[in-house]
């Protein structure tokens, strides 16, 4: 792939993606297809797979365990698809993940054939959605590192949110039109069980879709003869050297991350069951010519998706172009706060439409500080080893973020104690989603007394 880079000392333009994306470039068109038909089927179905999951039989605890399992893999599959990207070179690996992330789809999509088959106290249907859940994955391990690399490369230090605002703006159109998209296939159907699955597998069967096209596009456009980046792994011995080469500034910033990433990874599985189970939300509106359109809390819930990323694409431009004034750590911080205290306000929101569009909207504004976080995690990062921070510190922060989703799971269901048989904990959601924000916010001050600064946004 060859990616024509701006010289470092110009501004990076945050519509430049669609520019060239429409301009039809090659490299850029085909990246960009894979990017938007993966990111579309990745939004349409992982955040309704707890309610996919619920309406096949599987308890709060395994729906957390799912959220785990996939914590798991988060941090695992970055380097592994780095040395199967040197073994097959990158158009066969991007080819190769491309079909894994379909074959997973595919899986989830046959999933409820097996729902009677019973497997110990679950269904074959939910141990194959936790099979699709590995391969589904596959195609989001190659190029993270890569992503960053490039965007440092291509701008000037002091313009690096608004570089990463740039990319986010083209990848997260894809999160805006999924959820709405899956909004307006769950429309026709019912909350009932049943009629849920029908209608997630009518979803999947369009992601499945979309990766047919992604990975076509790929392996037919994608040309990687002068590309660079990922063309030497070195192993278990290059992960320990790069997390003992840590730019020092970058460990506040790791530590806080953690902590708030920790408390969302606790609650964010479960979004979809507050909204369609537990507050039970939808929306009824009268339409001019076409009358009363009543959404199910699963269709609205697709709203409530697109609303929140609506928000994010208007303003993560200007949120990073407001980083270059008053620099990166209080933009960092607002997305912090933000992520902090969603759990909170959702779990004890009144059952009104309207005050949970305002609270998704408001959800939306941790997107704002994302190109601002990208910025300060590989700004401090020397040239050419920008890829390896990012690898380092992702694979750090996710690993200890691997129980949260099934610590929420534990909090929301309630335990006992396995050889007394007492209750240890009754289980409730509030004490779930609490636990959380005070995670989050711990974090969030942590950050606030002892981040640092990019020294370029100073």
């Amino acid at each position: 792939m060859s990616l024509e880079q701006e010289p470092a000392d110009e501004e990076a333009d945050p519509l430049d993606a669609f520019r060239q994306f429409f301009a039809l470039e090659r490299d850029v068109l085909v990246l960009s297809v894979a990017m938007f038909a993966f990111s579309l089927g990745f939004q349409m179905t992982s955040r309704y797979m707890a309610e996919y999951m619920a309406a096949l039989g599987a308890s709060v605890f395994v729906v957390g365990l799912f959220g785990t399992v996939g914590n798991v893999i988060s941090a695992v599959y970055p380097y592994p698809g780095g040395a199967i990207s040197d073994r097959l070179g990158s158009r066969y690996a991007l080819t190769a993940f491309g079909l894994c992330s379909t074959l997973g789809f595919a899986v989830w999509l046959a999933a409820p054939a097996v729902a009677d088959v019973s497997v110990g106290p679950t269904s074959l249907a939910v141990v194959a959605i936790f099979v699709g859940l590995v391969l589904a994955q596959a195609w989001k391990s190659f190029g993270l590192g890569a992503t960053f690399a490039i965007v440092k490369q291509a701008v000037s230090p002091s313009h690096l949110a608004a570089g990463f605002a740039s990319t986010e703006t083209f990848r997260r159109t894809a999160f805006l039109v999924g959820p709405l998209f899956a909004a307006a296939l769950f429309y026709p159907f019912g909350s009932s069980d049943g009629e849920i699955r029908t209608a997630f597998r009518l979803i999947l069967f369009v992601a499945v879709l979309f990766g047919v096209l992604g990975t076509i596009v790929q392996h037919v456009l994608y040309e990687a003869d002068e590309d660079g980046i990922g063309t030497e792994f070195e192993g278990l011995a290059q992960l320990l050297a790069d997390l003992r080469a840590m730019p020092d500034e970058l460990r506040p910033l790791l530590v806080g991350d953690t902590l708030v990433r920790f408390a969302n990874g606790m609650v964010y599985v479960f979004f979809v069951i507050v909204v369609t189970r537990f507050l039970e939300v939808g929306l009824a509106l009268s339409v001019p010519l076409v009358g009363t359109v009543d959404l199910s809390p699963q269709s609205y819930f697709g709203v409530l998706l697109g609303l929140e990323m609506l928000v994010a694409l208007l303003t993560m431009v200007p949120v990073a172009k407001a980083a270059e004034r008053i620099g990166l750590k209080p933009v960092v911080a607002l997305g912090f706060g933000v992520y902090a205290v969603f759990p909170i306000l959702l779990i004890n929101a009144p059952r009104n439409a309207a005050v949970l569009a305002v609270l998704f909207a408001f959800s939306g504004l941790r997107f704002a500080g994302l190109p601002a976080h990208k910025a300060l995690i590989v700004g401090p990062a020397e040239q050419g080893a920008g890829g390896r921070v990012t690898g380092a510190y992702y694979l750090l922060r996710n690993v200890i973020v691997i129980p949260s989703a099934a610590i929420g799971g534990l909090l929301w269901g309630g335990f006992s104690n396995p050889l007394t048989g007492a209750r240890v904990v009754a289980g409730d959601p509030t004490l779930a989603f609490g636990l959380a924000s005070a995670i989050g916010l711990l974090g969030t001050g942590y950050f606030l007394l002892f981040g640092e600064e990019f020294e370029a946004y100073r």
